[in-house]
């Protein structure tokens, strides 16, 4: 099997996934604009070759590099990045080469908010009333119909970013004259709590390992009043909340993928579908898999891509949670104290690339008990200002 891994160094645990890849005989190809002598050891050694571009966003580039590949190595079987900011690039290149996956046919279904709420009606699970808005008069009938405030974001785009809460005709005119030059859809705001429906499936389209999280904050909220977020795996996950992830994976025909599916659970008990994710769920979240379950998903998604098996845990005999902090903020306890009160319960802590910052803060704690109040009382203690 011959795989190319798009920015294989970034985010830095990924690379584990490349390992595992010729751990399980497959030749692992590296494509970035990341000079290789600023890769880390272990990525050097596992990748069996590097193509270095001087621009990733350079289409031609990168059509240049698998074809210098599928010269020299022959068909190139598989391709991903497990990052959304490259699906429609991959879209593309597995277009071109014939390389299966999302393609340019199927890509709009993952990358576009008005495209993924027509998947979530078919598959049977309730949405928040969203229209793409392309002036302010359809803006202001649209909020007519549904009242306000309104959250109003890019059709395409990446986590909560260009994300706003509108509340009122004034916020309503800024953010007219503000905007992107790009379509956006409006929603009407649904008050609750994030929860996530995250797992894998395999080749056949069977989930093989599945979790869930639920969120302190929103994320938008996180983003835009500049706060601190946490976020849990569930042992126990909520069966109305399997049963939408699941019908949602199954009306997409999910094969050999990562998912991390978004829904608001609304003060009454409602799940509403927020929107899906083709990849896993960002930042520390597949170490919070592996430190949840003691397995090591890095190395079954190989397994999976190669073998088409899953031989993990998913047992979820912990609960496993993220809690950030963030350098501008002053808290009640240092880094040594929080590592001296909570010992071996902190299994994994570090700093956060800064492209993560806005919303998980500048560094990080993971943290695990068998006991949801641990998790409270740890993270409070953590956040505590």
């Amino acid at each position: 099997m011959n795989f190319v891994y798009l920015s294989p160094h970034f985010p830095p645990n990924y690379y584990r996934f490349c390992v595992h890849l010729r751990n399980f005989g497959a030749t692992v190809l590296g494509l970035a604009d990341e000079p290789y002598d600023h890769l880390a050891s272990d990525l050097k050694q596992t990748l069996h070759e590097y193509y270095r571009v001087n621009n990733m966003h350079n289409y031609d580039e990168l059509l240049r590099a698998l074809g210098y590949f599928t010269h020299r190595y022959g068909k190139i079987d598989g391709l991903d990045s497990h990052n959304e900011y490259w699906l429609e690039t991959e879209a593309r290149l597995r277009t071109d080469f014939n390389i299966p996956g999302f393609n340019n046919e199927n890509i709009a279904r993952v990358k576009k908010k008005s495209e993924m709420k027509k998947q979530f009606i078919s598959a049977g699970v309730d949405v928040a009333r969203g229209e793409v808005i392309h002036d302010q008069r359809s803006a202001e009938k649209f909020i007519s119909e549904v009242g306000y405030p309104v959250v109003v974001k890019p059709d395409v785009g990446v986590g909560a970013a260009q994300t706003y809460k509108i509340n009122n005709p004034d916020e309503l005119r800024l953010f007219w004259n503000d905007k992107l030059p790009v379509p956006y859809i409006f929603e009407e705001f649904i008050a609750g709590q994030i929860f996530s429906f995250d797992g894998l499936a395999d080749r056949d389209g069977k989930i093989v390992f599945c979790t869930a999280h639920c969120y302190s904050n929103g994320i938008m909220e996180t983003v835009n009043a500049d706060t601190d977020i946490y976020y849990v795996s569930l042992r126990d996950i909520p069966a109305d909340l399997e049963a939408a992830g699941r019908s949602i994976v199954k009306i997409y025909d999910l094969r050999a993928r990562f998912f991390h599916l978004e829904f608001f659970r609304a003060p009454n008990g409602k799940l509403v579908a927020l929107e899906v994710n083709m990849r896993p769920p960002g930042g520390l979240t597949t170490d919070m898999f592996n430190y949840a379950n003691d397995t090591d998903i890095y190395r079954e998604w190989a397994n999976v891509i190669v073998n088409n098996r899953f031989d993990g845990h998913n047992e979820r005999p912990y609960h496993c949670a993220y809690a950030g902090r963030k350098n501008n903020k002053p808290y009640r306890h240092s880094h040594e104290q929080i590592l001296a009160e909570f010992g071996s319960a902190i299994v994994h802590h570090e700093a956060m690339s800064g492209v993560f910052s806005a919303v998980l803060g500048n560094y990080g704690y993971l943290i695990r008990s068998p006991q949801m109040s641990d998790i409270e009382r740890m993270a409070a203690y953590i956040q505590e200002a």
